[in-house]
C-alpha cells in the first residue's frame, strides 16, 4: 500500500546541499537501471521541479549535478527504461540545454542529437508511446531559450515533425505542439518600435519584461540584441517562412477528415495574432487572408468559433496608427455576420461581444442578430423593419426545431444584460424593450400566448415549460436590474416574479432564481409607498405557501430569501420604511423564520437560523428592547446548539451569535433591557456548548466569538506598558468601582491611583473573561485534536496572556501587578481536556524545576518563582473531580510560544524537502525491486 502526502517544492538554493548531492548520484544509478516504473510516477515531475528550481535560481545543472550527464548519456541508449524515465530524460535534457553552456556540452557529447532524433525513437518502437511524444515537445520548448538552439531547431529539421504533431491523435500532445510552435515565432521575434496598433515605449518595455519571464534561465541575455540578431537571422526566417506557409495550405480543408488540422491550425494562429508584433504580424496578415476567406465562404458550423477568434484577433491588431483595420478582415467579419445559417450566425454575434469587440458596424451588426430570436419569439418589435429578412426567415425556420430553439434562445438570453449596457448609438432599441422583451419570454415560458407575431407560434410552443430557458430567462432578469430603464419596468418584474413563485409547476431551481432576481430588483426601488399594496398581500401569501413546500429545495431557498430581504438597502422616503421585510411582509417574517428552526432537514434549519440573525441585526444595531419572541429565540438556538445531530445549524448558531455581538454598539453603554443583555447571559453556556462539540468548525467558531469577547472586554489593555489609562468596556464582567475622572493635582497621587486601578481592572476583567467561559474555552481549544481549533486557541491564549501577565509592565510594579492578576484562578475538569491541561502544567512545571536547580537558576521575581509550586500544589490531587489553577500561572506555564511554533507548521514540513524526495525514490525502488524483503512494509512517498 501507498501512503500519498501533499508536496509542495520549498523555495530552491542556488546551491545544492550536500547530503542531497550525495545522494543524487545513487538515485540517478537507480532511475537509469530502472527497467520498471517507480511506485509513484510524480516523483520524476517532481524531481524535474527541484531540477527546475536550481536553474531559475541561477545555477548551473551541470556544476551543481555533474552525475546528470553521466545519466543522460546512459538512459538516452538504453531504449529498455521506462517511458517515463525516458520522457524524464527529454524533458531534462531540454532544461539542461536551455543556457548556452548547457547547449555546448550536451551537444559535444552528442546527447542533443540522440535525444531530438525522432527515427532513433521511431526505430525503438518507443514513439507510439504519448508520454515519448509529450517528453519530446516540452524538452524541446525548454531548450529554446536561445539563438543556438534555435539553429539546431532548423538545421536538424524538427520544423516538420512539430507541425505533425500538431494534429496529434493524443490531445495533450497536439496541444503541446501548439504552444512550442507559438512560442518559436513569438519567442524570438524582434522587438520593433511599433506594435499591435502602435506600440509605444512603455508597451515595447512591456515586451522585453515579458521575454525575460518567458526565460528566466536566459535573464542575462540582452533581449533587445538577441531580437536584432533573430530579425536577420536565415534559422528565423525558414521558420517563419515554414509555419506560414503550412497555416495558408492547412487553413482549407479538402473534406471532414481535415477539419481537426485545420482546428488546430486555426487555434496556432489565433495564439500568434495575439502575441505577435510587426513585422511577424504583418507576415501572417499577408499570408492568411485568402486561406481565411475560402474557410469563410465553406461555411463549416464547427470552425465558426475558432475562426470568429481568428478573424477578431486579426481585425484588432491589424490597423494602422490611424485605427483603420485590414479592410479584408474587415470584410471577411462582416461576412461572418451576414451569413443565413443561425448555427452559425448566433455563435459569431456572440463571439464579438465576448471579445469586447466595440467597432460601431460590427457590433451593431451583432446585437441585431443577437436580439432577433427574441423578437421573433415574444413579437416585440425590438429591430427596425430593415433587418435583413432572410436572416429572419432562416432564424425562423431554426426556431421551429425545439433542440435548436432553445439553444438560440439561452444564448440570446445570456447576452442581453451586457447589450443594454452599451452606448444608445450600439442599440436598435431603448434597453428597457429589452427588458420587456424578457418578461414576454418568461410569461410564455409559464405558458401565457405571446403578442402576435410571424412565425412565432411555433416557436413559443417550444419553449413553454422549458426549465433552462426559464434559469436562463431569471438569470439574465436579475443582471438587467443594473441597465438604464430598469426602474420603469419593476411592476412589471414584480408581477411576472411572483407569478411564478405561485406557479404549482415551477422547478425548485426556478424558484431560487426568482427569489435572487426579486432581492435584486428590491435594491433597484427607491420607494416601496406606490407598490407596498400590490405586493404585500401577494408575497406574503406565496411565502406562506413556499415555506411549508414538501420539497426542501425551495424551503430552504424561502428561508434564505427571506434574510436576504433584510439586507437590501433601500432610500426610502419614510422612516418606517427602513425595514424592508416589515415594508412588504409586515412582521410576519420572523415567526415565519422561527417555525422553520424545526424543519426536519438540517440545510433549512441552518438558513433559517442565518436568516434570522439577518432580520433581528437592525435592531441590535439600534438597541431595541429584548422581546419575549427573542428570548424564545435564544432559548431555542441553545438547544439546537446542544442536540442537533448536524453540523450545519450548530455551526449557522454561532454564526448566529458571533453576528449579533458584532452588531451590537460599542459606543455607549448598552441600557439594562437592551438586547445585549440577554446576549451577554447566553455567552457563558454558548461557549461552553460550542467547545465541547465534535464538529471541528462549530470549535473554530465558538473561538471567533471568544475572540470577540477579548476585544471588546480588553480595548485598554492591548499591548503591554500601555500608560493610558483603562475606560472599562460597557460589555465587560468588571468591579463595581466608580470610574470618575480623577481630579487630583499631585502628579504622585494620581500615578499611584492609575496603577490602583490598573491592578484592580486586571483582576476585574481576567475574572470576567473566567466567569464568561472563555478561558475555559480557550483551554479546551488548545488540546484540541483537531490543528486549525488548537492553533487559534494558542494565539489568543498568547494574546491574553500578554495582555493580562506580561513579562514587563513599563512603569507599572511587575511583582504587584502579577501578584494581583494571579488571584484569578480557572476551574480544571478531572477528564476530557481538563485533565490534559494540568497534565501538561505538571510535566512543564517538573521539566522548569530540573533545569533550574542543574543550572542554579536564579528567578527574578516572587511571583515567578511561585508559578510552579502554585500549579503543583492545585493540581495534586488527580482523583478529584476538578481543581482550580492561577490563570496567569497557567499561561507562563504551558509552553503558547513553542506550541505556536508546532501548530504554525504544516505537516508537511517534515517531508517537505528535496532530500526526502530523494531517499523516497531510493527507498520505493527498493521495496518495488525486493517486494518479498519486509512483507505488509507500507511505503510512504510524497506527491503532488
Amino acid at each position: 500500500m501507498y501512503i500519498v502526502k501533499a508536496f509542495n517544492m520549498p523555495t530552491p538554493v542556488s546551491t545544492m546541499d550536500r547530503e542531497c548531492a550525495a545522494l543524487l548520484p545513487r538515485v540517478c544509478e537507480v532511475l537509469a537501471g530502472s527497467g520498471k516504473s517507480l511506485p509513484d510516477d510524480t516523483s520524476l515531475e517532481k524531481l524535474l521541479d527541484w531540477f527546475t528550481g536550481l536553474t531559475k535560481e541561477g545555477g548551473s545543472l551541470l556544476e551543481a549535478c555533474p552525475c546528470l550527464l553521466e545519466f543522460l548519456s546512459t538512459v538516452i541508449y538504453n531504449t529498455a527504461s521506462d517511458p517515463g524515465v525516458l520522457s524524464f530524460t527529454l524533458r531534462l535534457t531540454g532544461l539542461m540545454a536551455a543556457t548556452e553552456d548547457g547547449f555546448k556540452v550536451l551537444q559535444e557529447r552528442s546527447i542533443l542529437g540522440q535525444v531530438y532524433n525522432i527515427q532513433h525513437w521511431q526505430e525503438a518502437g518507443l514513439w507510439e508511446d504519448p508520454c515519448i511524444r509529450i517528453g519530446w515537445i516540452q524538452g524541446l520548448k525548454s531548450m529554446l531559450q536561445h539563438p543556438k538552439a534555435l539553429h539546431f531547431l532548423v538545421e536538424a529539421d524538427l520544423t516538420k515533425p512539430l507541425l505533425q504533431l500538431q494534429t496529434d491523435a493524443s490531445l495533450f500532445v497536439a496541444s503541446a505542439a501548439n504552444q512550442v510552435l507559438a512560442h518559436i515565432l513569438v519567442f524570438f521575434q524582434p522587438v520593433s518600435s511599433e506594435g499591435c496598433n502602435g506600440m509605444g515605449k512603455k508597451e515595447k518595455n512591456k515586451v522585453k519584461t515579458d521575454a525575460c519571464i518567458k526565460a528566466p534561465v536566459a535573464m542575462d541575455t540582452d533581449i533587445e540584441h538577441l531580437a536584432v540578431t533573430m530579425e536577420t537571422s536565415p534559422e528565423y526566417v525558414a521558420v517563419t517562412t515554414a509555419i506560414s506557409e503550412y497555416l495558408k495550405v492547412s487553413l482549407v480543408p479538402k473534406d471532414n477528415a481535415q477539419l481537426h488540422k485545420t482546428l488546430q491550425s486555426l487555434r496556432l494562429l489565433a495564439l500568434l495574432l495575439a502575441q505577435a508584433r510587426s513585422p511577424l504580424r504583418d507576415t501572417l496578415l499577408r499570408t492568411v487572408p485568402g486561406s481565411l476567406e475560402a474557410l469563410v465562404i465553406a461555411g463549416y458550423s464547427q470552425l465558426t468559433l475558432p475562426l470568429m477568434d481568428v478573424l477578431l484577433a486579426a481585425y484588432s491588431c491589424s490597423g494602422t496608427d490611424e485605427d483603420i483595420p485590414d479592410q479584408t478582415v474587415s470584410r471577411l467579419l462582416s461576412s461572418m455576420l451576414d451569413t443565413n445559417k443561425p448555427s452559425d450566425l448566433i455563435p459569431a454575434a456572440a463571439t464579438v461581444l465576448r471579445r469586447g469587440h466595440r467597432d460601431i458596424v460590427h457590433t451593431t451588426k451583432a446585437v441585431g442578430i443577437l436580439l432577433l430570436a427574441l423578437d421573433i419569439i415574444t413579437g416585440q418589435t425590438l429591430l427596425n423593419t430593415q433587418t435583413a429578412e432572410e436572416q429572419r426567415i432562416s432564424v425562423v425556420e431554426q426556431l421551429k426545431s425545439k433542440t435548436s430553439c432553445i439553444s438560440m434562445v439561452c444564448v440570446c438570453l445570456t447576452n442581453t444584460p451586457q447589450i443594454t449596457l452599451m452606448p444608445p448609438d450600439f442599440l436598435p432599441c431603448p434597453p428597457g424593450l429589452i427588458i420587456t422583451a424578457v418578461l414576454s419570454l418568461l410569461r410564455i415560458c409559464s405558458g401565457h400566448a405571446p403578442s402576435p407575431s410571424i412565425g412565432s407560434s411555433k416557436a413559443s410552443r417550444n419553449v413553454i415549460g422549458c426549465g433552462k430557458v426559464q434559469k436562463c430567462g431569471l438569470e439574465a432578469l436579475t443582471a438587467l436590474s443594473a441597465s438604464p430603464g430598469a426602474k420603469e419596468k419593476m411592476s412589471e418584474v414584480f408581477t411576472v416574479l411572483i407569478q411564478y413563485l405561485h406557479n404549482p409547476d415551477s422547478d425548485p431551481t426556478v424558484l431560487q432564481k426568482c427569489y435572487q432576481a426579486l432581492v435584486k430588483w428590491m435594491g433597484v426601488c427607491t420607494d416601496l409607498s406606490s407598490m407596498r399594496d400590490q405586493l404585500r398581500q401577494d408575497l406574503l401569501e406565496v411565502v406562506k405557501k413556499r415555506v411549508c413546500d414538501m420539497r426542501w429545495e425551495v424551503r430552504d431557498s424561502t428561508v434564505e430569501f427571506l434574510g436576504q430581504l433584510a439586507g437590501v438597502s433601500i432610500f426610502p422616503k419614510s422612516a418606517q420604511e427602513l425595514n424592508v421585510c416589515e415594508a412588504l411582509l409586515g412582521c410576519s417574517t420572523t415567526p415565519l423564520l422561527t417555525e422553520a428552526l424545526s424543519d426536519p432537514e438540517s440545510y433549512v434549519r441552518a438558513s433559517a437560523i442565518s436568516a434570522l440573525a439577518q432580520t433581528l441585526a437592525p435592531g441590535w444595531q439600534q438597541g431595541a428592547a429584548v422581546t419575549q419572541e427573542q428570548t424564545d429565540i435564544v432559548s431555542r438556538l441553545l438547544d439546537i446548539l446542544s442536540t442537533d445531530t448536524e453540523g450545519f445549524a450548530r455551526r449557522a448558531v454561532l454564526r448566529y451569535f458571533i453576528a449579533w455581538f458584532s452588531s451590537c454598539s460599542s459606543d455607549t453603554p448598552p441600557s439594562p433591557s437592551a438586547s445585549s443583555s440577554l446576549l451577554m447571559k447566553s455567552v457563558r453556556s454558548v461557549l461552553a456548548q460550542g467547545s465541547a462539540d465534535l464538529d471541528w468548525e462549530v470549535k473554530v467558531h465558538t473561538l471567533e466569538l471568544a475572540e470577540l469577547l477579548l476585544d471588546k472586554t480588553l480595548p485598554g489593555h492591548r499591548g503591554s506598558g500601555s500608560s493610558s489609562t483603562y475606560l472599562p468596556h460597557p460589555y465587560a464582567v468588571g468591579s463595581d468601582q466608580a470610574y470618575a475622572p480623577h481630579t487630583h493635582s499631585d502628579t504622585q497621587t494620581l500615578g499611584q491611583t492609575h496603577t490602583d486601578h490598573r491592578e484592580a481592572d486586571l483582576a476585574s476583567v481576567l475574572c470576567g473573561l473566567v466567569e464568561q467561559g472563555v478561558v475555559s474555552a480557550l483551554l479546551s481549544g488548545l488540546v484540541d485534536c483537531d490543528r486549525p481549533v488548537a492553533l487559534k486557541a494558542c494565539r489568543l491564549l498568547i494574546t491574553l496572556r500578554e495582555t493580562i501577565c506580561p513579562l514587563s509592565l513599563g512603569a507599572l510594579d511587575t511583582t504587584v501587578t502579577l501578584a494581583t492578576a494571579s488571584r484569578v484562578s480557572c476551574e480544571l475538569q478531572g477528564w476530557g481536556w481538563g485533565r490534559e491541561i494540568r497534565r501538561n502544567l505538571e510535566e512543564k512545571c517538573n521539566w522548569t524545576s530540573r533545569r533550574e536547580r542543574m543550572q542554579g537558576f536564579d528567578r527574578p521575581g516572587k511571583a515567578d518563582s511561585e508559578e510552579c509550586d502554585t500549579v503543583r500544589e492545585e493540581s495534586a490531587s488527580e482523583g478529584d473531580d476538578s481543581v482550580c489553577v492561577g490563570v496567569c500561572e497557567a499561561l507562563r506555564c504551558l509552553g503558547l510560544d513553542k506550541r505556536l511554533a508546532v501548530l504554525t507548521q504544516s505537516s508537511d514540513h517534515i517531508y517537505n524537502s528535496p532530500l526526502s524526495l530523494l531517499q523516497d525514490i531510493l527507498t520505493a525502488s527498493d521495496t518495488h525491486t525486493h517486494p518479498d524483503a519486509q512483507p505488509g512494509q507500507e511505503v510512504i512517498v510524497d506527491c503532488y
